[in-house]
This record gives C-alpha cells, sequence and structure tokens, in this order.
C-alpha cells in the first residue's frame, strides 16, 4: 500500500504561519505555545512564501548574534521552500528530506496555500505503523490454520 500524506499521515492539522514581516521572537512564541519546531511564512494570500525552524533559529539567528526580536523573518526565513502536495507518498517525501536534509515540509494545495506540515517524526511513525500492519497480516497469515 501506498501511503499518501494527506489523509495517512496527517489526516487534520491546524496550520500556524505568520507573515514574513513578523519577527524571530513571534515564530519562537507560536513555536513554543503551539509545541511545533518549524512555522510556514506567507504572504497575504496565505500562500507559502517561506519556512521557519528551531534549526534554522540556532543557525541564522542566535549563532550570527542577531536580535530574535528585532531580527524580520523574511531576512532568517528559507525562501521557497521544497513542498509536498497531499497526494505525495511517504516514500517521496522521506527521500526528498534524506537527500536535501531537511526536517519539517510543509503540504500545499493547488493555490499553494499551506494545509499541513510533516516532519521526519510523522513520517516515522507512518512507517512503523506500516510495518506492524504488514508483521500482524505475516503473523496471521503463518498461524492460520490450514485448509
Amino acid at each position: 500500500m501506498q501511503r499518501r500524506i494527506i489523509p495517512d499521515v496527517v489526516p487534520e492539522q491546524q496550520i500556524v504561519s505568520l507573515s514574513k514581516g513578523k519577527t524571530v521572537h513571534d515564530a519562537v512564541q507560536a513555536m513554543s505555545t503551539h509545541n511545533i519546531a518549524a512555522v510556514a511564512i506567507t504572504n497575504g494570500d496565505e500562500e507559502l512564501v517561506g519556512i521557519i525552524s528551531e534549526r534554522d533559529i540556532t543557525h541564522r539567528v542566535l549563532a550570527c548574534g542577531l536580535n530574535p526580536q528585532a531580527t524580520r523573518l523574511e531576512d532568517v526565513m528559507t525562501d521557497s521552500p521544497e513542498r509536498l502536495l497531499p497526494t505525495d507518498s511517504c516514500l517521496d517525501a522521506i527521500e526528498l528530506m534524506l537527500t536535501r536534509n531537511i526536517r519539517h515540509l510543509p503540504v500545499v494545495n493547488g493555490a499553494k496555500q499551506v494545509i499541513a506540515m510533516v516532519s521526519v517524526r510523522d513520517l516515522l511513525e507512518a512507517a512503523v505503523e506500516e510495518l506492524n500492519i504488514e508483521l500482524d497480516l505475516e503473523r496471521d497469515s503463518a498461524f492460520a490454520p490450514e485448509d
């Protein structure tokens, strides 16, 4: 079975997004409040224009001595990030994450609006669930009474 990003990995999700004019401090507050590690950055039409993650903040803001309260997201975000479509497979997402060293990927609809954010952890949990299902099927088949 080829698992899709939506609904197999992230069936329903409230998206946390900020405009590119907000500050890094705003992003950190949003991440802390919602217990997430990445925020989608959008324009006035709610279209994805960037992403900022905890790792970005560590490397591009704190390590450079920038002030999070004065640094705008558009100055440190990843512009035009890689993205997924809802119909993309888990394997496609994992391959993209591994080859590009990415931990979070936004999922966009046809209007390029963010509808989900998928993480390596989400994909790992989906993969483990799939393996457990396959193991259960194999076990049931192995121990099924013969006709």
